[in-house]
């Protein structure tokens, strides 16, 4: 039985800390895992920044209430899930991602939780388990499935190295480079159909 597992931000929906960057006019929270492969460094890189200009949970949710997924994300999706059971891995938090959920009609999600002080400072972070990608996709394996797995950042690539079959999906040029063995793509419409091969 195959499970496809895709990453989240840059792939279903636009990068929540980018668009929570252009909100408050603070350039420094445009890094992703696109740029930092060490995700826990990026982590408290961000927390460092939030705390500097004294933000916390509660402006970032507000900028998470307008977005909106990728156009055509949803539809993609929806076949998806016609043809085969799915699983969203990311490295993002409950507390972000419940909204765009809802949004993307309630698809299965596994991803980390933010420490949160009582007046609404983000003060850490827990991962669900190391590399939490790579050993979600393994702990699948373990189970009986195969698993097919897409992303576009640093942080995807254990998970598409460790799957039968693995694409990037709208990547940087950077990363197309250097893991030109993967397919990468840049429409739904390829996606799509790329993975139906896989099954």
């Amino acid at each position: 039985m195959n499970v496809v597992c895709l990453d989240l931000e840059g792939v279903l929906v636009p990068e929540i800390w980018i668009a929570f960057s252009e909100a408050t006019n603070i350039p420094e929270l445009r890094r992703t895992t696109r740029d930092e492969p060490d995700y826990d460094k990026l982590m408290r890189f961000r927390i460092e920044i939030l705390k500097e200009h004294g933000l916390g949970l509660k402006e970032i949710q507000d900028t998470i209430a307008t977005i909106e997924p990728l156009d055509g994300a949803k539809e993609f999706l929806d076949k998806l899930r016609e043809l085969t059971q799915v699983v969203i891995l990311s490295d993002t938090f409950d507390q972000f991602a419940k909204p765009l959920m809802k949004k993307l009609g309630w698809p299965s999600l596994f991803c980390n939780t933010l420490e949160v002080a009582d007046n609404g400072e983000i003060t850490g972070f827990k991962m669900r388990c190391p590399q939490s990608k790579l050993t979600t996709v393994k702990a699948l394996q373990s189970c009986g499935f195969d698993t097919i797995a897409a992303g576009d950042s640093f942080n995807d690539l254990g998970m598409i190295q460790a799957s039968k079959a693995g694409f990037l999906f709208r990547t940087t040029d950077a990363i197309k480079k250097e893991y030109p063995q993967y397919p990468a793509l840049e429409t739904y419409d390829e996606f799509l159909n790329a993975i139906k091969a896989a099954l």
